[in-house]
């Protein structure tokens, strides 16, 4: 049984669980299952192959098996050379072509067709998506991902009407309600990434937050609640493992609406 409440965040009445609740964490075959659609998002990506083969180059001629210069005015090392002076015998210039030169070619540069893909099993994802529905409930995995869930009941599951807010600052004020005050000022904290990844595009880390679960694919509450910094929403049938456990991490704090919950209870993910 778990408690129902408002959005008021007064008690409404209790529920059943589905059965889903009651899976083993397995947090082996969320971690693959997250990895596999990680895998799929990442983007293939590949050198020319006539990078640092488009100029003309020529090994220079030596005598004596790489011995000295022998008076000569180029070098006798067995670099291929760019062909940028050349009288006679005698022939100069940096090296090319080679792996080891400056604007030569890469030894083992990336390969556009390589395959970043890992394939699982559909019983071993449906299997992990369930791991993941079962650790929500889990007061010690929730709160070693930094949640604040002090003095909380988990799962967490609100009444049908959570669904048809329309407004960011009700959605806000209805997750205060129930508790989650604390962690949604977590979830506003902006800090500033350390290392290189500034200058890279991802200056700002941000933190992942509630997870709301709604039962209805077009409800108002997928537009009014994906403003709310580390919040997301999703319609129950599209839940995955990366949006249960990020980072592979199992136990994300989650808001069940009641519709949600029945919808899980006719067997999804079974």
């Amino acid at each position: 049984m778990v408690e129902l409440k408002s959005i008021d965040g007064t008690k409404k009445g209790s529920l059943d669980l589905p059965e889903q609740f009651e899976e083993r964490v397995r947090d082996d075959i969320i971690k693959k299952a997250v990895h596999s659609i990680q895998s799929k998002k990442r983007q293939p990506y590949g050198a020319d192959k006539m990078a640092g083969l488009k100029h003309q180059t020529d090994w220079v001629q030596r005598n004596r098996a790489y011995r000295s210069r022998r008076g000569k005015s180029y070098p006798s090392s067995r670099t291929p050379r760019k062909i940028t002076f050349r009288r006679g015998m005698q022939m100069s210039g940096p090296g090319g072509k080679a792996p080891q030169t400056v604007g030569g070619r890469r030894a083992h540069p990336p390969k556009a067709d390589k395959e970043f893909s890992k394939d699982i099993n559909k019983k071993e994802k449906r299997k992990a998506i369930r791991s993941a529905i079962s650790a929500t409930q889990d007061l010690e995995k929730v709160s070693s991902r930094g949640h604040k869930v002090e003095g909380l009941e988990l799962p967490l599951v609100v009444e049908d009407g959570f669904e048809e807010l329309e407004k960011t600052t009700e959605v806000k004020s209805a997750l205060q309600n129930l508790g989650l005050e604390k962690e949604l000022e977590r979830c506003s904290e902006k800090k500033v990434r350390a290392g290189k990844g500034t200058m890279r595009g991802r200056k700002y880390k941000k933190k992942v937050g509630p997870l709301l679960v709604v039962g209805e694919e077009n409800s108002s509450l997928q537009k009014a609640g994906r403003n709310i910094p580390g919040v997301d929403v999703v319609e129950v049938s599209k839940l995955n493992a990366e949006l249960l456990a990020p980072g592979t991490d199992s136990g994300r704090l989650t808001v069940w609406t009641e519709n949600a919950l029945n919808k899980l209870g006719e067997g999804l993910f079974n």
